[in-house]
């Protein structure tokens, strides 16, 4: 069982170049490119987006599972848990010396990514089947032929989304472009992270109140089935000690503006049977009981958060429970995500999620363009490494690039490319693997899943160059007047020359 945790211009044209003085403010490297800004919106009633982006409703592509240590993950809902109504005044603090907590890592895309391969109907390569299993289970194919235009974590759409009205809290997070395709990965500096792992006391202590909140409001029993009776001296209503390793996790396909996008994230659990559908996911929270007017402010605040992480899966409820400050599970308030907006309508402290949908619109388009490829130039024969390996192609060149985009409150975005050397120091992990499972990377992207992709770009790069040659063939010929030589004589013309490079949606093969 796994929980996240709660507490983690007007008008102007959005996408401007910024001098070099202006590099200086950032505590990133240098980066290899100008550096480019996206203005902090405004929050005010007058600017409201008169016609929001439409945003598609989230549809389940496939789920998949974490076991408990040693975790591995699994295609199949083993970790899916069924909600159950907790016992009263339960101790959130129960078994907190028992609990088995995964350290925060980096916010890697690899599960996701397999999932989005099993969804597209390809093959896990070998070296992985072993590990996560290559079946075919429920999902595979469900997306198959899709392409989209961002793959990511819920976590990382929800910053962006949540942006306009975070007035403390930066981040930064990493970005690869494989063709029209965007993966955005958090970024978590060595010393954040330690920070992350290292808790003082009274903190740890309140991140566990979420996970036993979970323990008293789940069980892995299906319904109709009797659930087993408890030992002796465990706490009523107690369904297991919390190991944070476990996970059931959702990955979603939806649609903001005109960019289909993939997201990926943990369910807490389902309410009664699980049909594959959306309809009867439940999200779990914790909260201190609402002891006055400041308290129902900061609230209605993380309403925000609770709202975006439930909407972006299709999680339809929201199950809230209050507890005391020392620990004590008081009352109990199912949210419908949907009505959480008409909650805080009208308040001084209100948030608008259109406002916040229009901005991510904006974030996507900014990205879309600052990351945008620069035309393909053919190889030439002597354009191998000094090693002597195969030059590698303009298109794999293109694809390997790495960019930072900075979010710091009431200013905005910057977005820039990084270096070989912090690539290779600051997103790959040093020594371009993995300290934990030794994965070899190009960037954040693992490299056998980078290297399927970049060939199925070029792939889809011949193919519609192919298609567009038949097309010229296929076009009734028109006879064109002879050119004539300066004597009146016909003028012989010249074939055409082989082996010209062909452009494709900006690319040259």
């Amino acid at each position: 069982m796994s929980k996240r945790t709660i507490d983690q211009v007007n008008g102007e044209d959005p996408l401007e170049h910024s001098t070099r003085s202006t590099r200086a403010r950032l505590d990133s490297p240098a980066p290899r490119s100008s550096l480019l800004k996206l203005a902090y919106p405004s929050v005010s009633k007058s600017s409201a987006p008169t016609k929001p982006p439409p945003f598609q409703k989230p549809l389940p592509l496939l789920t998949f599972s974490y076991t408990p240590e040693p975790r591995q993950l699994k295609w199949d809902n083993s970790s899916l848990r069924y909600y159950v109504d907790p016992p009263a005044r339960a101790d959130l603090g129960y078994g907190y010396e028992r609990w088995v907590r995964r350290e925060d890592e980096k916010g890697r895309l690899d599960s996701l990514l397999s999932a989005w391969m099993r969804a597209r109907g390809e093959t896990l390569p070998d070296s992985l089947c072993e590990h996560r299993g290559n079946d075919k289970g429920p999902g595979f194919g469900s997306a198959q032929g899709m392409e989209v235009g961002v793959v990511t974590w819920r976590g990382v759409m929800t910053k962006i989304l949540t942006a306009p009205y975070e007035d403390r809290d930066g981040w930064e997070m990493n970005v690869m472009r494989v063709g029209e395709t965007m993966y955005f990965e958090e970024h978590l500096s060595a010393e954040r992270l330690k920070k992350k792992n290292v808790m003082e006391p009274r903190h740890r202590l309140m991140s566990y109140y979420g996970y036993a909140f979970e323990s008293y409001c789940t069980t892995d029993t299906p319904p109709g089935h009797s659930i087993p009776i408890q030992e002796e001296g465990v706490q009523p209503g107690w369904s297991g000690d919390v190991d944070t390793n476990q996970q059931w996790c959702s990955v979603v396909k939806t649609k903001l503006g005109n960019t289909r996008i993939v997201i990926g994230g943990e369910v807490d659990c389902v309410r009664g049977e699980y049909d594959g559908g959306t309809d009867r996911l439940v999200e779990l929270k914790t909260s201190m009981v609402i002891r006055g007017q400041q308290d129902e402010v900061r609230f209605e605040k993380k309403l925000l958060k609770f709202y975006f992480q439930s909407f972006l899966l299709g999680v339809p409820e929201i199950m809230v429970g209050f507890r005391t400050p020392s620990g004590y599970l008081q009352t109990m308030q199912s949210l419908q995500t949907i009505k959480i907006p008409s909650m805080i309508r009208g308040k001084p402290h209100a948030w608008d999620p259109l406002l916040c949908l229009d901005w991510g619109h904006k974030f996507l388009e900014f990205l879309k363009t600052s990351t945008a490829p620069g035309h393909l130039i053919q190889n030439s024969e002597d354009d191998s490494d000094e090693a002597g390996s195969p030059p590698r192609s303009k298109l794999e060149e293109n694809c390997r690039r790495v960019w930072r985009v900075k979010f710091t409150p009431r200013e905005g975005i910057q977005s820039f490319e990084l270096d070989e050397d912090t690539i290779v120091a600051e997103v790959c992990g040093g020594d371009n693997t993995d300290v934990v499972e030794q994965v070899e990377r190009v960037g954040f992207l693992p490299v056998w899943y980078f290297e399927s992709q970049v060939k199925a770009v070029e792939r889809r790069m011949v193919e519609v160059s192919r298609a567009s040659l038949r097309e010229d063939d296929q076009r009734p010929n028109q006879e064109a007047p002879t050119p004539q030589s300066e004597h009146g004589h016909a003028r012989k013309q010249e074939p055409l020359a082989r082996g010209s490079p062909t452009k494709v949606a900006g690319w040259q093969i």
